[in-house]
């Protein structure tokens, strides 16, 4: 198979990417061999491609949006038959005994392991994945479609239910890439109000096609106090503008893997009346069945550019020039 690995971790223009071929991996035990149709492209491939996040292990296969057909099963696999349309996330193992995975809150366990960083993933015609962290993938989503929901989407779902947003509420989101406006689509179809911060003036204006109230600059303040915000731009600075925005019992949410450092913050403007910063990490699987579930009943519809998989590096040097609009997807 066809197979793209970090081979040196550095910069994206210096290529850490090579693109390589490889056995066919086998599945054993409850493992289950997919074939991939499509692969979300997300900053989390970038920080790993470069070093943000310290490789785990040589010659790691990025991708952790993947949908895609079984192609076999292992001895003691039986969730899923040759042929059945799954996808993989970012989340793909944890301990299971632990007080956070028995009090449903898996993300937190201090033994998971992680798609594209503990074990290969989705830059590849061909991925392992434990049949237990597989989704079944309705068939009316095409996979282009699909991929996004596996990463942006679920973590995004859970940005925003952590949030804990009121009825008909005034959200903020700052930035406005592949996971904030598939959060803005959720957010407006379920009634809030919604005011988008971001550099880029193409985001701006996809938000403003997509339902928000207002689209102004990364730092600029919104036209009215929130109820709750997030961020996706993995910018600390903007977390004092953040929480300055926010009224009264306000909950702030980062929702990124990687952020540069925060700047210290004036408690009485930025902290007092009992607002809230939170922290958002990885997902449960619970929140990815909600997400697709969800996607589903809302007729969500990711902004997706589609790239084949020989274009994985351009795709990640592009992404780290802001050059798309929603998410980027290999599709094979």
């Amino acid at each position: 198979m066809r197979a793209w690995i970090v081979t040196d971790p550095r910069p994206i223009e210096q290529g850490p990417l090579q693109l390589v071929e490889r056995e066919d991996p086998e599945p054993g035990g409850r493992e289950v061999l997919v074939r991939v149709e499509a692969c979300g492209v997300c900053r989390t491939d970038l920080h790993l491609a470069e070093g943000d996040l310290a490789p785990r292990r040589p010659g790691t296969v990025p991708g952790h949006e993947v949908v895609g057909r079984v192609e076999s099963v292992g001895p003691e696999a039986t969730r899923f038959r040759v042929g059945d349309r799954v996808g993989i996330a970012w989340l793909r193992g944890t301990c299971g005994s632990c007080g956070w995975c028995r009090s449903g809150r898996e993300n937190l366990c201090p033994r998971a392991e992680f798609t594209g960083w503990d074990a290969d993933g989705g830059y590849a015609e061909l991925t392992l994945v434990d049949e237990a962290f597989a989704y079944p993938v309705p068939e009316e989503l095409s996979a282009e479609k699909a991929a996004p929901l596996l990463c942006s989407g679920i973590v995004g779902y859970r940005a925003l239910k952590r949030a804990t947003l009121p009825p008909g509420g005034r959200l903020g989101i700052y930035g406005f890439g592949a996971s904030a406006h598939l959060v803005a689509q959720i957010a407006l179809k379920q009634g809030a109000v919604v005011h988008v911060m971001t550099r880029s003036e193409r985001a701006q204006r996809l938000a403003l096609d997509l339902g928000a109230a207002s689209a102004t600059g990364a730092a600029d303040p919104p036209p009215e106090p929130l109820d709750a915000a997030i961020m996706f731009a993995p910018v600390g600075q903007l977390v004092p503008p953040m929480m300055r925005a926010l009224d009264r019992g306000g909950i702030g949410v980062i929702a990124g893997i990687h952020l540069s450092d925060v700047p210290g913050l004036v408690y009485e403007n930025e902290l007092f009346y009992e607002k809230e910063l939170r922290s958002v990490t990885a997902n449960t699987r619970a929140d990815g069945e909600e997400l697709l579930r969800l996607a589903a009943t809302l007729d969500i519809e990711p902004t997706t550019t589609a790239h084949p998989l020989e274009d994985a590096a351009k795709t990640l040097r592009d992404l780290s020039a802001d050059a798309y609009e929603g998410a980027a997807v290999l599709v094979l």
